[in-house]
Formats: C-alpha cells, structure tokens, sequence
C-alpha cells in the first residue's frame, strides 16, 4: 500500500475503567501462583463450607420446569420471606411499609445496583479510611468521586471529619463494621452520630454489615437500619459469603428505601435480569439452619486472631500491631522505606508468604499490610506468620 506496511488501529478502550486501580486479589493471587507453596494472609475468606442444609436444599434441582425461568427480579420469595424475618430478630430492621427488600449476586453487586440507583456522574461518595477497594473501584467506574476520609488511630470514624468532607455534590456516606480491612468495629454511638448527619445533610447512609456476626469478646454489630427514622436514608448491604461459607456461590441482599424500587428494578434487570434460583435456594437452606452455623465457629477464629497478635509482638518497634475486634483482618503498619506493594512482592518472591498491600484500601500513609487469618487452620497460619516475621525483620527500616 504505497510501500507503507498497512497498521491496524483498535479503538481505544474507556478511559474512566483505566483510571480505576487494579483488582488487588487477583494481582496477588497472580504472584502467589508463581510461587508454589506460597501460604496466603490475603484473601478474604473462611475456611468452612456451607452447612448441609444448604445443599441438601437442592439435592433435586433442576426437576422442575420452572426452576429452568426467569424469577423476580427482587430475588426467591421464600428467601425474601426468610431475609425479612432475619433482619427483624437479628438487626432489629423492620421491612414493612416504606423498606424494601433485594437479592444480590453477592454484597459487591448490592452496593453498584446503591450506587447506580442514587448518584450521577460528578457526585461525591465518603469513605471513611480505610476502605473496602472494590467500592472504591465501583464509585470510580460510575464517574463519581471518592472521598476517603482520615479515622483516628484505631480506625475509628471522626464525625467532624466527616461533616466537613460534606459538599453540594455529597450523596452518601459509608460505613464498613465490622471493618474490611482493619477489623475495626463502629460503636453503635458513632454508627447513630453518622446516621443522623445523613439525615441532617440529605445523604444516604450505605451500611456494610457484611461482617455482621464476626465480633469477639464483648463487642456488639449495631445496624444503623433499624433506627427510628432511619428507613428513608439508609441502606443496608448484608452477604452470606463469609458467615455461611458461601463466597463462591454469590449471594447478598440489600435493603433500601421503598421509592428506590423503580430504579433498582431497572439496574437489577439490565445487569442480572434474576438472582441464580440455585443460589438462592441453597441460600434459603442456609438461612433455615440460622446464624448459629457461623457464631459456633467464632471461638476457632477468635484463638486465631489471639494467637495471630500473639505471635506478632516480636515486630513492636518494627510495626504498629492493633488489636481488632471484628471480621478476621489485621492491618499492619511497617516501618520501612519500601512501598507496601513492593513489600507485598518481595515477602511472596523471597519468603513465600502473602499479604494485600494497605495502599488498594486507600491507605497512602507509610506501608501497611492486611492480614486475613480466616482462611487458613492454625498450623498453616502459624507457618505463615514466621515466614511474615522474618520477611519484615528483613525489609523493615
């Protein structure tokens, strides 16, 4: 062509998802998988399965003609039957007149179906810090901006903090408790101070509980939900992911208020049309068996975390080593010139131990890592937490 090579030009791909960082798990999943027998304190997850009564719930799917349709939109009615009365006895939320109820594919998709069903391009969403990343990833790929707000040294939220991050273009405040990725929990007196400068200000309130039942010592969830006049401005965002061992099979509900119905409904249909009926019916077996398949098993965890900051101590002077009292995370902050994700690499290359850097939950000060003791049984955890002290006490300053 004019003895000119012919070049082939592609369209260039959105500029608004290249702005959003990358999905930290799957990175470091990527790194770990170069390095077999690399022991994991990153990823999120428990290490039980579903209870029983989840899969003997559908034992015989798939015999019925109608399990082969569409379903509502909103999700299973006897799942829905089932999440009302949970969140009445457990969260104190009552869903009658005025409070709606939706099935999710897990509590990720809940908060974008919140997020699409109340902001526009241009508005402000607050985080206190840290944050959950992929929330800060969904705010981003919307167009709208996150506005990470500083919490004090236990990661406790600062409400005039928050009251001055608030702007015209604010339309929510988040909060996370228990807390993914410090396991902080919110006393139910900042959760109720937030709650009403929502209300205050004309902001909804996105409430993460998806950690709801991991607490420990005396320590307490509080749902902001079931607040007298709550209801029209807050939204609830719960998963089975964790407490019923559940990651894989995708299955959140929110709850909203009621005049959200019409666009939700829209943003469900478009991205999902249903829930997977499968899900929600192993859900709803799930469900039956009740909260106690997961508080059962808190003790094992919480030997875990005892020992986990036990373990930990030699580092003091090293690292900043706090106490959580939820979920089963523990966010470390390392003294060391490197960068977290440079630290997070090289405890993977050279010591075969990993942990998510603190930088994807938006912590930007100093080098923090955070680890997730949920996943692995006390001997691999313990192995794991040599291979982390002696990969800091290499690297750290």
């Amino acid at each position: 062509m004019n003895g000119k090579m012919e070049r082939h030009l592609y369209p260039a791909p959105s500029r608004r998802i290249a702005a959003v960082q990358s999905p930290i798990i799957p990175v470091v999943g990527a790194w770990t998988r170069n390095h077999p027998s690399t022991l994991s304190l990153g990823q999120g997850m428990v290490s039980y399965p579903p209870p029983d009564s989840a899969l003997d719930a559908i034992r015989d799917f798939g015999r019925q003609a109608e399990q082969h349709l569409y379903g509502s939109a909103f999700g299973y009615p006897p799942l829905l039957d089932l999440i009302r009365d949970k969140l009445r006895r457990e969260n104190g939320i009552d869903t009658g007149a005025g409070i709606g109820v939706m099935v999710t594919a897990g509590s990720n998709m809940a908060f974008l179906n919140a997020l699409l069903a109340i902001a526009d391009p241009g508005d402000e969403i607050i985080l206190p810090l840290p944050y959950y990343f992929n929330q800060e990833m969904a705010i981003r790929m919307l167009g709208c901006a996150p506005v990470g707000v500083n919490t004090d040294n236990r990661c406790q939220p600062d409400i005039a903090r928050l009251r001055a991050s608030i702007t015209p273009k604010t339309r929510a405040v988040v909060t996370i408790s228990p807390n993914n990725p410090s396991g902080a929990v919110y006393p139910e007196a900042a959760l109720r101070a937030i709650n009403a400068l929502c209300r205050e200000y004309g902001l909804y309130h996105i409430s993460d509980e998806a950690y709801e039942y991991f607490t420990y010592g005396k320590i307490r969830h509080f749902s902001p939900g079931s607040l007298p006049g709550a209801a029209p401005h807050t939204i609830s965002l719960y998963s089975l992911s964790k407490a019923y061992g559940f990651a894989s099979w995708r299955i959140g509900y929110m709850v909203y208020p009621e005049n959200l119905a019409p666009s939700l409904l829209k943003i469900q249909d478009t991205n999902l049309i249903c829930p997977p009926l499968i899900s929600q019916i192993a859900a709803a077996g799930a469900l039956e068996t009740g909260a106690d398949y997961c508080k059962n098993r808190l003790p094992e965890l919480a030997a875990k975390r005892e020992r986990l900051i036990a373990r930990l101590q030699p580092l003091k002077g090293l690292c900043e080593i706090p106490e959580p009292e939820g979920a089963f995370y523990l966010l470390l902050k390392i003294d060391t010139e490197k960068n977290d994700l440079e630290l997070a690499k090289m405890l993977i290359d050279d010591f075969k131990v990993a942990a998510i850097p603190g930088s994807a939950f938006g912590l930007t000060d100093g080098c923090c890592l955070r680890i997730s003791y949920g996943m692995l049984d006390q001997a691999q955890l313990d192995a794991a937490v040599s291979r982390l002290i002696k990969g800091i006490r290499r690297f750290a300053t």
